[in-house]
């Protein structure tokens, strides 16, 4: 069984479960340090955190003003009144034998997302809700299996989960929501919200029935999901599994599974008879919450707070600056990025007079930039954005020398590389490195005549006929001008010179 989409007869039922951590200074009920990227173990925890009798637990505002904002991004029902429950089960992981978590009042009701799968039907995946609660221990077993180290470093950071009602038809879809739930909450700031560090985790549940059938088919759930391509994986992989089952006169067992990133297939890991007895009962330490402006909490203000979000910015871009499906990709899913690309825009948008004459074919020319030659940038020298000194002034200066002629895309990425790692005037780096296109005939010629007897096997060639030569010399003379020279102009010469 593939991890591509199967066809199949039977009608796919999917939901997920996704946990994301908050970015809050402190933890969820102690004043410790939230840091979920810290490498020495147990050194962000107190007695609160640790679970140590006698101690109380204080919600963390800041944690619950992030969800209401989450809340208000997706379209959803943002409580006025709310509450903490005890969830009570044992593991190591969890130092007082229980989790304080939300029940039956959480913070945020409802809501959607809209996604668009390559059918380009759009798909919207109704959530059905959205509670806070904090975070476990981390566990670290041995190779051999014999022993465990725990970390409490992450015992009680502030856990975001968002349940999806089962709405979900494809593999692709569900990758699709978790994408899109990513992007809303780093646009709102509320989560780094990265799998592969696990401050976003995601859980599926998944059945397949026939189209007729009155209730869903047996419920897998699959846990630890720690990339999008795993979750897509997973989800072609058990709808391609259980229809082999079903379609064998087999049934499908209740279970959780894992998911095998080298052997691209699913595992069973625990069979599940029924669901698990939490013994929920309001959290006795936290009083039952009313998220009003007479208890701090600004409804208005937060969710004014929340910004332009992906797809609004995915319109604007279009309809504003023209920006074709991968140009805008490349910005909704990285908003530093667009932010730096808008300030470029508007710089050109404030000219006046002759550097103004063509501020759509600059907005073009930036655009290609930004999304090739500054990503380049970035990936090839080991950079990231916040290094790059090229402000965004110097930058929009940058784009009209291109456009008008002044250096070529060749000397273009010495001057861009020069400008990010020093932040130097454009024009000051091409004067001093003498970058410069020549157009002058005179000079140009003189560099053709070097070429030409450089390179008699060539312009033997071109004599001949072959064509391709003629782009040899060219090159050659680009090398030797150390890419000033105006490359149509330096073609027009030697083609001259070798009539």
């Amino acid at each position: 069984m593939a991890d591509t989409e199967t066809k199949t007869k039977y009608i796919p039922t999917i939901g997920l479960e996704i946990h994301a951590e908050l970015k809050t200074e402190r933890k969820m009920f102690c004043d410790s340090l939230n840091n979920p990227y810290e490498k020495e173990p147990n050194v962000n925890v107190c007695p609160v955190c640790m679970g140590h009798p006698g101690t109380l637990p204080v919600p963390n505002k800041e944690a619950i003003e992030q969800v209401m904002r989450v809340g208000f991004a997706l379209h959803s029902e943002v409580a006025t009144n709310t509450k903490f429950d005890r969830k009570n089960y044992f593991y190591p992981d969890l130092p007082k034998g229980y989790q304080i978590s939300q029940y039956d009042q959480p913070i945020v009701n409802g809501g959607y997302i809209e996604v668009l799968p390559a059918d380009g039907a759009t798909k919207r995946v109704d959530i059905e809700r959205v509670h806070l609660e904090e975070d476990t221990a981390r566990m670290q077993h041995s190779d051999d299996g014999k022993s465990s180290l725990i970390d409490y470093n992450r015992s009680s950071i502030p856990l975001m989960e968002l349940v999806t009602k089962p709405v979900i038809e494809t593999a692709e879809q569900a990758r699709l929501f978790a994408e899109a739930f990513q992007q809303i909450l780093r646009y709102l700031g509320a989560s780094d919200a990265e799998p592969e560090n696990g401050t976003m985790r995601v859980e599926l549940n998944i059945s397949i029935a026939l189209p007729d059938a009155k209730e869903f088919g047996t419920k897998v759930e699959i846990k630890n999901l720690n990339s999008f391509s795993a979750l897509q994986g997973a989800a072609a992989y058990e709808i391609a599994r259980q229809t082999e089952l079903l379609d064998a006169g087999e049934r499908v067992v209740q279970e959780t599974r894992g998911w095998d990133e080298v052997e691209k297939r699913t595992f069973s890991q625990r069979v599940k008879e029924g669901a698990a007895d939490y013994r929920y009962f309001p959290e006795p330490d936290i009083p039952p919450l009313v998220l009003n402006k007479e208890n701090g909490f600004d409804r208005d203000a937060l969710e004014a707070s929340v910004p332009e979000l992906p797809q609004a910015k995915r319109m604007r871009f279009i309809k504003e600056y023209g920006n074709d499906e991968q140009a805008v990709s490349v910005f909704i899913a990285n908003k530093d990025l667009a932010d730096y690309y808008e300030r470029v825009i508007s710089e050109f948008l404030a000219w006046e007079g002759e550097k103004a004459s063509n501020k759509d074919e600059l907005v073009r020319l930036a655009t290609n930039y930004v999304v090739k030659n500054i990503r380049t940038l970035l990936d090839e020298e080991g950079m990231k954005l916040g290094d790059i000194k090229a402000s965004p002034e110097n930058f929009a200066e940058f784009m009209y020398l291109v456009q008008k002629g002044d250096v070529t895309s060749a000397a273009a990425r010495d001057v861009l590389l020069e400008m990010a790692r020093t932040g130097a005037d454009p024009s000051d780096i091409i004067e001093s490195k003498g970058l410069k296109q020549e157009s002058g005939a005179d000079i140009i010629g003189a560099i053709a005549d070097e070429v030409i007897a450089a390179n008699e096997s060539a312009v033997a060639d071109y004599k001949k006929g072959k064509e391709a030569a003629i782009k040899f010399l060219v090159g050659q003379l680009m090398a030797k001008s150390r890419g000033a020279a105006n490359p149509q102009v330096a073609e027009e010469v030697l083609r001259e010179r070798l009539q």
